[in-house]
């Protein structure tokens, strides 16, 4: 019995000994539970998951001083000691918000940036530019399709949200772009002088945009050019239009590349092909060239440079609309030359941004008129500018979302422009500006962005401070809020100072609102702005001195000002339907000014009430073969005859004809094919394309033209009202089938 006793006695000692003791508690973030949570015993295997209110409990045979951790992806990691003895232990354990570049809250009202780091949502990415049927392979010609952005066919620039062409920006790797657009003559826009493929991602802010931006009073397009290609590779694009060669070499270390294209263009095979409603008496034609080299430092450091020149001639032939002669013409001479050199590189917790930018451009404008096939009256407009601009920016990452920055930047303007030695100027300027921001991060559902820019100009005399402000919120798991304020500045368009005058900055206040939704493959945003504008420039006649009632308009005073408000929504979905990606845009714009030679306060005549775009792309793989579709319909566009009446002795402008345009509507439609040229395994890439531009051949009105009188006016219509374009882009050494496949070319 003793025996029997003794051993019932041990076993209970020993069992007591693995006695299992409860481990119980809650996890909490912001006095809620949160699941999914990993509850640990460290440096064992014991556990146990929290449940959907936060609660876990676990039993374990473990003794003493322990540690209890709680891990979970989204949360900062959590470890409390814990005395483990014989009676059940009960941890409470409050999270923190684990903050990253992926999950955080990023400001985007206003604002839609195409990159690498935004596949999910990128818009206009080279891929999406050359497949947007009707876009010609432009940028600003696919911004168009995107909301905010204007359909203004008769002078190139981008038109945002109420906006005049020039009160927008576009900036390469930083630097200021001086005459982005060709040189054209009235009533037909210039065209992108850049290759579209210069360029791996964009952002593109049609209000509210950075501190590091100035000189824009509606919007920024910032560029980023490509970095070193992947491989040597040699381009040839052929089509009725134009002819290209261009080749890319990498070196054999892989750290540097250097490469050149030239082109020529020449519409007169076209001209001969389709029914044309411009009389061209000398068909546009031009001749382009560029070269570029990229060098990456053995310390990380990245040197870019590119320089491009280009000419280009033609010769417009028009019905007169004054009687005592027949027609009209306009012959252009355009040259511009464009160098950018930019630098990257981190010096410990910081990196530096510096480039420099310098662009020349002539144009050479020569107006007569013919009578009896006699020229009876010449007019020359001779206009030539030299930019500089340079810019450096600071920046220290804070934390993982958080960073400041600064920096500087030097404009410098030098033009001249001469009118038949009537005006003779030579216009200087330099703008310095200098400015600080600031991201900050607060949480995963919150961050703001915080900045000022000044600047002062020289010709002016005068300086400005303009504060901006951002804020996003997330509201849920794929739902951000934005809201946006900025106070942006402008110095009155050169062409219209011609003497004494004393004049300001134009100024805007930019106020935006929006709701975004974005999961992956699709993204909803909606977007209400307010614009104010004051100071805006306004002009007077100067009557031409040769007696022929012709006038030149000159900068008078800033008393100009106006409004622009209007709601906004973009849908794009890649996802639903495999291999078809398509997206619809509408904008809704009311807008008013009295600015420039405008009597009273008007409804712009860039401005259209309704915008609404559709785009459609599908590619079959089995065919190698891309189906583009694109639409735009604006409401009719105010136009207005702006004359001038003497009224007790001093000249004023009056609005003696006015009206409202149809309405524009253009169906256009494109197909890319990938053929398989040479062997199976050669590298070479080739696309072959075939773009209709206004298939339905609409009649569509760019605005009116109207006589000294008044009494007679002449429509102002695209060059051609459907265009047909076909051509081959070819690729030795590189083969991007692949790549244009995964990206649904």
């Amino acid at each position: 019995m003793k025996t029997k006793l003794l051993f019932l006695l041990s076993f209970f000692l020993f069992a007591l000994s693995f006695a299992q003791t409860k481990i119980s508690g809650k996890v909490t973030f912001r006095n809620k539970g949160v699941a999914e949570v990993n509850v640990t015993l460290k440096d064992t295997y014991e556990g146990a998951t929290t449940d959907a209110n936060g609660n876990f409990s676990f039993e374990t045979s473990e003794k003493g001083n322990k540690f209890l951790t709680f891990t979970h992806p989204k949360y900062i990691d959590v470890e409390k000691p814990i005395s483990i003895e014989n009676q059940e232990v009960s941890v409470n354990a409050e999270l923190k918000e684990q903050i990253n570049e992926i999950d955080a809250v990023v400001v985007s009202a206003g604002s839609i940036e195409a990159s690498d780091k935004k596949r999910a949502t990128a818009l206009l990415t080279p891929i999406d530019i050359y497949t947007t049927a009707g876009a010609d392979g432009q940028i600003s010609s696919a911004l168009t399709y995107l909301p905010g952005v204007q359909k203004v066919g008769e002078t190139e620039g981008l038109f945002i949200r109420g906006g005049t062409g020039t009160e927008s920006k576009i900036f390469m790797d930083g630097s200021l772009i001086n005459n982005y657009f060709s040189n054209s003559v009235p009533g037909i826009a210039g065209r992108d002088r850049f290759n579209t493929s210069l360029f791996k991602g964009n952002v593109f802010s049609s209000g509210g945009y950075s501190a590091l931006y100035g000189q824009a009073l509606s919007g920024a397009l910032m560029l980023e050019s490509v970095d070193l290609p992947d491989q040597s590779s040699y381009d040839l694009g052929i089509s009725p239009i134009f002819l290209n060669a261009g080749f890319q070499k990498l070196s054999d270390n892989k750290n540097s590349s250097f490469g050149a294209t030239l082109g020529y263009s020449n519409l007169k095979l076209m001209q001969e092909v389709f029914n044309f409603n411009t009389n061209f008496s000398e068909v546009p034609s031009g001749l382009n060239g560029d070269f570029n080299f990229r060098i990456k430092t053995k310390s990380g450091g990245f040197f870019k440079y590119y320089g491009m020149y280009d000419s280009n001639r033609m010769g417009v032939t028009v019905e007169s609309l004054e009687p005592e002669n027949d027609f009209s013409k306009i012959n252009l001479k355009g040259k511009n030359t464009y160098h950018n050199l930019s630098f990257k590189q981190k010096f410990g917790k910081y990196l530096l941004n510096a480039g420099t930018s310098y662009s020349f451009n002539r144009s050479d404008l020569d107006f007569s008129t013919v009578k009896n096939d006699l020229e009876t009256g010449n007019t020359k407009l001779l206009t030539g500018g030299n930019y500089i601009n340079f810019k450096a920016v600071l920046e220290r990452k804070i934390n993982k979302i958080s960073a400041l920055r600064g920096g500087f930047e030097l404009n410098s303007t030098s033009e001249k422009l001469n009118f038949n030695d009537f005006v003779d100027k030579h216009y200087k300027d330099l703008i310095s500006s200098a400015f600080v921001e600031t991201d900050l991060g607060f949480s995963n559902y919150l961050s703001a962005k915080i900045g000022v820019r000044a600047e002062h100009s020289s010709y002016l005399g005068k300086s400005n401070i303009a504060p901006r402000f951002a804020l996003a919120y997330r509201l849920a798991k794929d739902w951000t809020t934005s809201f946006a304020y900025g106070l942006f500045y402008q110095n009155p368009e050169s062409k219209y100072i011609n003497g004494p005058a004393n004049l300001d900055f134009q100024q805007s206040q930019h106020y935006i609102f929006q709701v975004q939704r974005t999961t992956e493959g699709r993204s909803l945003r909606f977007e209400a702005f307010y614009k104010k504008y004051d100071d805006l420039l306004k002009v007077k006649n100067l009557e031409y001195k040769d007696g022929q009632n012709q006038f030149v308009q000159t900068a008078d005073n800033n008393s100009g000002y106006g409004y622009a408000k209007g709601l906004e929504l973009f849908w794009r979905d890649k996802k639903t339907i495999e291999n078809f990606d398509y997206w619809i845009s509408y904008s809704f714009l009311d807008s008013k000014r009295d600015f420039m030679n405008y009597p009273v306060s008007l409804k712009p005549n860039f401005a259209s009430e309704h915008t609404i775009s559709a785009v459609a792309k599908r590619f079959v793989p089995k065919w190698k073969t891309g189906f583009n579709l694109s639409y735009t319909y604006a409401k009719g566009r105010p136009y207005y005859d702006i004359a001038t009446q003497n009224i007790n002795g001093e000249s004023d402008y009056y609005v003696r004809n006015e009206g409202s345009l149809r309405d524009y509507n253009a169906l256009n439609f494109s197909i890319n094919y990938l053929p398989n040229l040479g062997k199976k395994d050669s590298k070479a890439f080739t696309v072959l394309v075939l773009s209709v531009s206004n298939i339905l051949g609409s009649k569509n009105v760019y605005g009116y033209n109207f006589s000294m009188d008044g009494a007679r006016s002449s429509a102002v219509v695209p060059p051609v009202n459907t265009f047909v374009f076909v051509g081959a882009f070819i690729s030795f050494g590189v083969d991007r089938t692949q790549d244009a496949i995964n990206n649904n070319l």
